[in-house]
């Protein structure tokens, strides 16, 4: 090689040199992990990296009518209700229906508990049947899912006090919920009478992350699995669900991905500690006893998931449902819940919520807060004194509980 030729190829390189430089001043900078809800948790294996990659590939796979969406649905992806893990937005939002006692659903032959609004061509959406109940549900957050699925039982009823022993106002307590037939129940999983404690979704009804994902696929898409092989159905207008997608419509291997993909996606990690502000909101928000449901923290025991094992994480909620009052009593349940019943709402990501939910809050079990300030002027029943409390509190203070609870 000649001295002109490498002379050129040396100015080349350094010219490339010059531009990638240039494009990254130009570039955004990355987001702090703490800024983010999405990621995996610290310690995975190389090989649980290759599953959790999988999981997140399938969780924002889109289906069509091609490949197995509908022929009623809600949505047509997981992620399209759950923007960068975080929360949903009133556009994505669900609706329940047909339960307003803890009887039961009386309404799963006319389409319960799930209201599909959307159909494929030649298909006719959903309508709620006349007479049922029904509450809307903003989908949650994602993050830290695996960490709240890795407590055990008897962690969480050691914070129950159904018949408020302690005289406190707060009367906490488990939703007992029927398990579907497939469902395998481990050691750390305490039967009642035939049902198990659910801990996900706004009314606990869900037992773990594997049946909240099988239903999710089939009640929010329409796509079936080996453990649910029935497409959902517009019974109003027939009993039967023509799909031209064989059955089932994703493999065992899908739904396995998509839930070890939830168990290992990364807590959300608080921001700002050292602020005075955050420091005072934060013994504010002691002050007013919101950590009477809004439990701060949490240890786990041994996993099969050894990067979920032993580890004190900080959710905000002692998973239990309470009794918020008739403000927040729409009329529908789920399992054993009570109608002004909700499962204490996890409050970790809360600051990140407006970047999944396009620029704004939407806040509560159906999106109806858009500040923080309102939502816990929202609370009754159980809430009301903490309530209280915080509207007793001087601007300033409640300033520096809002800007606590911002930093989570």
């Amino acid at each position: 090689m000649n001295l002109q030729i490498l002379s050129l190829i040396l100015a080349s390189f350094a010219a490339i040199g010059i531009v990638i430089s240039s494009c990254e001043k130009l570039l955004p900078k990355a987001p702090e992990a703490n800024e983010t809800l999405d990621g995996p948790i610290d310690g995975l294996t190389s090989e649980q990296l290759i599953q959790f990659a999988a999981g997140d590939e399938a969780f924002g796979n889109v289906f069509h009518s091609g490949n197995g969406l509908g022929p009623v649905f809600v949505a047509t992806s997981c992620a399209s209700c759950h923007a960068t893990d975080g929360k949903g937005h009133p556009f994505t939002s669900l609706t329940r229906f047909g339960q307003d006692d803890t009887i039961g659903n009386e309404y799963l032959l006319l389409g319960g508990p799930q209201l599909q609004n959307r159909a494929i061509p030649g298909h006719t959406p959903e309508n709620i049947p006349s007479g049922a109940t029904s509450s809307l549900f903003i989908p949650p957050a994602n993050a830290g899912l695996g960490l709240l699925a890795a407590l055990t039982d008897a962690q969480i009823l050691a914070y129950a006090d159904p018949n408020d022993s302690n005289g406190d106002g707060i009367s906490g307590r488990v939703n007992y919920v029927f398990a579907p037939s497939w469902f395998v129940p481990q050691s750390y999983q305490i039967p009642f009478n035939g049902k198990y404690i659910g801990r996900f979704g706004r009314k606990a009804a869900a037992i773990d992350l594997k049946i909240q994902t099988i239903n999710a696929y089939n009640q929010d898409m329409g796509i079936t699995s080996e453990f649910l092989m029935n497409d959902p159905i517009n019974y109003q207008s027939s009993n039967i669900s023509p799909d031209n997608t064989p059955d089932p419509e994703i493999p065992t291997s899908t739904i396995n991905n998509v839930e070890f993909y939830l168990r290992t996606i990364k807590q959300s990690t608080p921001r700002d500690e050292d602020h005075p502000d955050v420091i005072a909101g934060k013994q504010i928000f002691m002050d007013v006893k919101c950590d009477k449901c809004h439990s701060p923290s949490w240890t786990t025991g041994t996993s099969d998931i050894a990067a979920l094992s032993n580890i004190t994480f900080y959710p905000y909620t002692d998973l239990l449902l309470h009794n918020m009052g008739p403000g927040l009593d729409d009329g529908y349940t789920e399992g054993t819940a009570l109608t002004a019943e909700w499962r204490t709402t996890p409050l970790w990501g809360l600051g990140l919520s407006k970047s999944s939910q396009g620029g704004q809050y939407f806040l509560m079990h159906d999106g109806r807060s858009q500040t923080i300030e309102d939502a816990i002027l929202q609370h009754g029943g159980e809430g009301q004194d903490s309530k209280n409390r915080f509207s007793g509190l001087s601007y300033s203070d409640k300033q520096k509980l809002i800007k606590f609870l911002e930093s989570l």
